[in-house]
């Protein structure tokens, strides 16, 4: 169990590292991404984990590798509306 552990930490580190290089102009704090991306990935395999059983560390890390970026895919920044079109509730 320790090295799925460390495994799902590792592949969450490198989601973040790979979305915080590839979309660094839309996540406000760099560091809030590289703490998010493991975390999420170590809480998504480990309850992989618990609900499918010892031995099946492919599916815990595609799991976590998911989790990771689900939540990552919540820190991002909303861009602004595109040229020409007004904001909602404007007069």
């Amino acid at each position: 169990m320790l090295w799925e552990v460390l495994g799902s930490a590792l592949v969450g580190l490198a989601v973040a590292l790979v979305a915080g290089r590839r979309f660094a102009d839309r996540f406000r704090d760099r560091s809030l991404v590289l703490v998010t991306g493991p975390a999420a990935a170590l809480c998504g395999g480990v309850i992989t984990r618990v609900v499918l059983g010892p031995g099946y560390a492919l599916p815990t890390f595609v799991a976590a590798a998911l989790v990771a970026a689900a939540l990552l895919s919540l820190l991002v920044r909303r861009g602004g509306p595109a040229a020409g079109r007004p904001h909602v509730g404007a007069a």
